[in-house]
């Protein structure tokens, strides 16, 4: 079952592995795919009220543009599409499930599910133990749409990048899990996975 949550340009018909790069003095990410060839790039973290990032396919075209809301407990981000952050373009917002959390719980609201009473997907698992699953739904192994293990290692270490290894299933939208995985990375190295601040959702 095809999930083109951004565009189905970036669905494929088997498993893809990609393997994700932070550059931990930037804060940019490059994504490359199993023969090293450059998928999405995420640029631009911004310490101000409009945090924001935007991801750009291996041409430089931005696909999606990700902003942080400062004032939130639950530590929200909203998706949208292009480099716009303009309602209309909305595509899909992610919360933390509670607002004290041990082990990552995400949930991700679909910009059609304006009720926000089921999640449309799910990221589960523990960021302190390198592994995390995105589901589709509830979460149950035939819902699993993606796999990610962060590895770190000493070249990683010595050269200042984090690097995370994601399976992506059989017609599951890559720029979608890559968009999730960057504001789950977002969420733990601001120290904010497992607390919250602020006064709104």
């Amino acid at each position: 079952m095809a999930q083109a949550i951004i565009s189905p340009d970036f669905c494929s018909s088997y498993s893809v592995d990609l393997r994700i790069v932070r550059l931990v003095p930037s804060g940019d990410f490059s994504v490359k795919d199993v023969i090293g060839k450059t998928v999405f790039k995420i640029k631009g973290t911004f310490f101000s009220l409009h945090d924001r990032r935007v991801i750009v396919n291996g041409a430089g075209y931005p696909i999606v543009t990700l902003q942080k809301k400062w004032i939130s407990t639950h530590h929200r981000w909203k998706i949208y599409r292009g480099d716009s952050t303009d309602s209309r373009n909305l595509i899909f917002s992610v919360k933390k499930s509670s607002v004290v959390q041990w082990k990552t719980n995400l949930h991700v609201f679909l910009a059609h599910n304006q009720a926000e009473h089921t999640p449309d997907f799910k990221v589960k698992g523990s960021w302190f133990e390198r592994s995390c699953v995105v589901f589709a739904g509830k979460s149950k192994s035939s819902n699993i749409v993606a796999q990610v293990r962060i590895n770190y290692t000493v070249t990683s270490v010595l050269f200042g990048k984090d690097n995370f290894r994601v399976t992506v299933y059989p017609g599951v939208d890559q720029a979608f899990i890559v968009a999730l995985i960057v504001i789950l990375d977002e969420i733990n190295s601001s120290g904010s996975g497992s607390s919250g601040s602020g006064d709104g959702d």
